[in-house]
């Protein structure tokens, strides 16, 4: 016999089914909007809505808790809008903006954002942290910071608390840099264009290397804005080829493996189309700041899905070791990239 309290929870399941993912995408909407009226604070303007949108999803899940009925829009912001922001991303770069940067630049920052990368995932074994994680710390910091975390996690597939770790960790030591590195041009002797070289190669998120570049003047942060977009151009093949690279995992791996299904980041090769498009035709500076806009609004809904599905308890039980990675993890990626610029000046 059905109890009343059964007949009522299949009241609710039919009423949530039936309103699909309209409540989640509303919830990670909202949190998404709150996030862009949180930088109109003086001090959080420095701060991306991406990452105040992951916050804000953190405490919400944390101390209110996710409701049930909206999990399924959860679900689509953290995979469809998500994929649908970086595709929207590559409208954000052109082939001419990369040939600016010029072949030793560019040169500079593909080396750096190899090594990084590798430094990263190696010292992470050698610490013990998980390689999901390690990927996922590797690529927020040698390509361009969140973005990139949420970006690599559609073929890494660690959990959501790796993801929220990650964006953490990149945050925080993107912020440190923000701040740092306009106290050393004088110091290293750095002009206005190694310096924004430097930190269009090394500072982790668009926003912070933007607001440190431009503090050296005009010149170093239109160059250290070009030198990061072009990084962010190599987030594209640098999926592909941990796509490929997990395809290939699951192909050996063993029992079960056959079955399933290998990660295909399809979506980034409409990434580079997007910049194929931004090379040919001419968009209007209204509707390309309108895109901008739409993008970042819709990476902020992504991470504060992600956020609705983070629990705080799972992030501490994985310790500072991570956390110590994400430092050396920027010490490399500072250090190792100022020599290529001083050997390339």
């Amino acid at each position: 016999m059905v109890t009343p309290s059964q007949t009522l929870h299949l009241h609710r399941s039919v009423a949530s089914r039936s309103l699909g993912p309209w409540p989640g995408l509303l919830l990670t909407g909202a949190i998404a909007a709150v996030a862009f009226g949180l930088r109109q604070i003086p001090g959080l303007s420095l701060l991306s809505p991406m990452i105040l949108a992951i916050m804000i999803g953190i405490g919400f899940h944390n101390l209110i808790g996710t409701p049930a009925r909206a999990k399924a829009g959860v679900v689509f912001a953290l995979r469809r809008l998500l994929r649908a922001a970086i595709v929207l991303l590559g409208l954000q770069l052109t082939a001419a903006q990369v040939a600016e940067v010029g072949a030793a630049g560019f040169a500079v920052i593909a080396l750096t954002l190899v090594a990084t990368f590798t430094f990263t995932v190696h010292l992470g074994r050698l610490m013990g942290v998980e390689a999901k994680l390690a990927e996922l710390i590797a690529a927020g910091t040698s390509i361009c910071g969140a973005s990139a975390v949420i970006a690599t996690n559609t073929v890494t597939r660690a959990s959501d608390e790796d993801v929220a770790y990650a964006v953490a960790c990149v945050t925080v030591f993107g912020s440190v840099a923000m701040f740092l590195y306009p106290l050393l041009p004088a110091v290293l002797g750095l002009d206005a264009h190694a310096y924004g070289l430097w930190a269009g190669a090394s500072i982790h998120e668009i926003a912070q290397v933007v607001a440190a570049a431009y503090q050296d003047g005009q010149a170093a942060g239109e160059f250290g804005t070009i030198a990061k977009l072009s990084r962010v151009m190599l987030l594209a093949p640098v999926v592909l080829v941990l796509g490929a690279l997990a395809s290939r995992r699951l192909r050996h791996g063993g029992k079960g493996a056959a079955s399933a299904k290998p990660p295909v980041p399809w979506f980034v090769l409409g990434f580079i189309a997007m910049i194929g498009v931004n090379s040919v035709v001419t968009i209007p500076a209204e509707a390309k700041a309108a895109l901008v806009w739409l993008t970042t609004f819709l990476l902020s809904m992504a991470l504060a899905a992600m956020g609705l599905e983070t629990d705080i308890a799972k992030l501490r039980a994985k310790g500072p070791r991570p956390f110590l990675l994400g430092l050396a993890a920027f010490a490399f990626i500072a250090g190792f990239s100022l020599m290529l610029v001083k050997l390339t000046d």
